[in-house]
């Protein structure tokens, strides 16, 4: 039986957002017991997680590899918190024209060209964000943290230059590979 892994593609801010993001999810874990945000970097999913085989890792790289080639750098800005009630809270992303039309194009490749495939966003709008708390935050919790987030004021902007691959290692989220945009 091949060795199979979970991975899935997306845009990670530069560091200094990234140290901002974990401080916050630092302060649900001390505050809300919501630790499960800290399985990852802090990101923009992309592709959600998909199982695909360790040894076609090389052919998924290089499909990645290709697409990221054919992109431009594009903007990204932060702003303010926003929740998926009653379990999730993050950091909203601004849906730029740009960032849906990298994510649809990402997700109609790699449906035609690998057969991979988000059953889940072929349902609902691409709603980008940046978690902070999920999943092992209680409904108790959400609607104590909810209030103290709701208008708190956060503000960034990046620019997007690449693709990152994570590969999950069995505990947490890795960074595997990442693609540089074109330009």
């Amino acid at each position: 039986m091949p060795k199979i892994s979970l991975f899935f593609v997306a845009l990670l801010p530069p560091p200094e957002i990234q140290d901002y993001a974990n401080n916050i999810k630092q302060y649900f874990a001390e505050n809300y017991a919501s630790r499960h945000a800290q399985k990852s970097p802090p990101h923009i999913t992309l592709q959600p997680p998909f199982k695909w085989a360790n040894a076609d890792t090389p052919r998924l790289e290089a499909f990645l590899q290709e697409f990221a080639h054919q992109k431009q750098s594009l903007l990204i800005t932060l702003n303010g918190f926003n929740a998926f009630a009653p379990r999730v809270i993050y950091i909203d992303v601004v849906r730029s024209q740009e960032l849906l039309q990298l994510q649809a194009h990402l997700m109609v490749k790699m449906e035609a060209e690998l057969g991979i495939i988000d059953k889940v966003g072929k349902k609902r709008p691409f709603a980008p964000h940046m978690t902070v708390a999920f999943r092992d935050l209680t409904r108790r919790n959400f609607k104590a943290a909810w209030p103290e987030f709701a208008h708190r004021q956060v503000y960034f902007e990046f620019m997007a230059d690449r693709l990152t691959l994570l590969i999950h290692d069995g505990r947490r989220w890795q960074i595997k590979t990442e693609f540089a945009f074109l330009g």
